[in-house]
């Protein structure tokens, strides 16, 4: 099956395996989600990931992160650059999200960042996505 939009199927699995209040949640890899994932796990949004090998194509293994309570680490996943509409800001226009709390993920030049990155290398891109 073609997924047309890679980057929103896995924020949307992402999501749905923590209205489930699932452990863990698999999907297709890319070299895109596996950037993003890292990005996730440096500022604490999941716990860890790893790349199965499987045929034809491999999964990548998201472990998601709860507080103490079951809370979820992430509360909201937003997309917003999408296949019908790219949405570039220069490294002036990169806001902070949720005024610093929040996350927002920036490919770029220099591969794929947070936006605090992107701001402190001044370096603009796509921004696609944004989390809390």
């Amino acid at each position: 099956m073609s997924n047309m939009d890679p980057v929103s199927d896995l924020l949307t699995r992402i999501r749905n395996a923590h209205l489930a209040k699932h452990d863990r949640v698999d999907v297709p890899t890319s070299k895109l989600k596996a950037e993003i994932c890292r990005i996730f796990k440096e500022e604490g949004f999941i716990r860890n990931f790893s790349l199965q090998d499987g045929s034809p194509v491999g999964k990548l293994r998201i472990f998601l992160e709860y507080d103490g309570a079951g809370t979820p680490a992430i509360t909201h996943l937003r997309r917003i650059s999408k296949p019908g509409r790219r949405v570039y800001r220069g490294a002036d226009q990169i806001r902070p999200v949720l005024g610093g709390r929040g996350l927002g993920v920036v490919s770029t030049n220099f591969g794929v960042l947070s936006d605090r990155e992107a701001r402190e290398r001044r370096v603009g891109g796509e921004v696609l996505c944004e989390v809390w």
